[in-house]
């Protein structure tokens, strides 16, 4: 990848002490939570942790457990709660249980994030750590994604239908919406699809119900990890 600048290499403002084993955790641990939802009804009571690579072989040393947990409680890299967070989750009533992955995975340092909330809602991500606190989410509920975190993005679960992605572009136009980067993919033909869409400009209350107004939109999650 290229780098913008310093800060691309040694990491945000975090809780240390590594840029891609705390601060890249916890963006990932961000922005599962955040694709679960938002409201009291969304928070989460289970967290099942599968961590692959140099992730699973570390994580204790190096904090990843309790950066990704304190991404699920939604504290940004430079919250201070971040090494009480496996505390602080208990606390919320929220079950955490670790797993160390076997097999494939996309880069040496992977987690996969399980939530569940109270009313059996549930979500499954895998970001991956890529340096200097950046992160790749790459999977979402089963569909292949790339939400880089580095701007404002939507998460559309949608039916694959004709005019779909014209129906939702569409919307975003109206809102004077720029897109950044767009990802598509589909379990199967006129099944469920996701599209991404990373966002050069805010994403408004306006905007998100016009995308929810479409007939073939599911549902509509925001991640904005903009400020960690």
């Amino acid at each position: 990848m290229r780098f913008k600048d310093v800060f691309s290499i040694i990491g945000p403002a975090m809780v240390g002490p590594s840029s891609s084993h705390t601060a890249g955790a916890a963006r990932i641990g961000r922005a599962a939570r955040q694709l679960l939802g938002d409201g009291e009804a969304a928070n989460p009571v289970e967290a099942l942790i599968t961590f692959y690579g140099s992730f699973a072989a570390t994580y204790a040393g190096h904090g990843t457990d309790v950066a990704i947990v304190g991404g699920i409680l939604d504290f940004a890299t430079d919250d201070p709660r971040i090494p009480d967070a496996l505390n602080l989750a208990e606390q919320a009533g929220m079950s955490v249980t670790f797993r160390e992955g076997k097999g494939l995975y996309p880069h040496p340092n992977t987690a996969r994030v399980r939530l569940k909330t109270s009313s059996g809602q549930t979500l499954e991500a895998v970001g991956i750590s890529i340096g200097g606190g950046n992160i790749e989410i790459v999977e979402i509920n089963g569909f292949r994604a790339k939400m880089t975190g580095v701007y404002k993005a939507l998460a559309i679960f949608h039916a694959d239908t004709p005019g779909v992605i014209a129906e939702i572009t569409g919307r975003l136009r109206e809102e004077h919406s720029n897109i950044g980067y767009m990802s598509v993919d589909r379990k199967s033909r006129s099944g469920d699809a996701l599209t991404v869409i990373e966002l050069d400009t805010d994403i408004t209350e306006e905007l998100l119900t016009k995308l929810a107004a479409c007939p073939s939109v599911q549902s509509v999650r925001v991640v904005d990890l903009t400020d960690s």
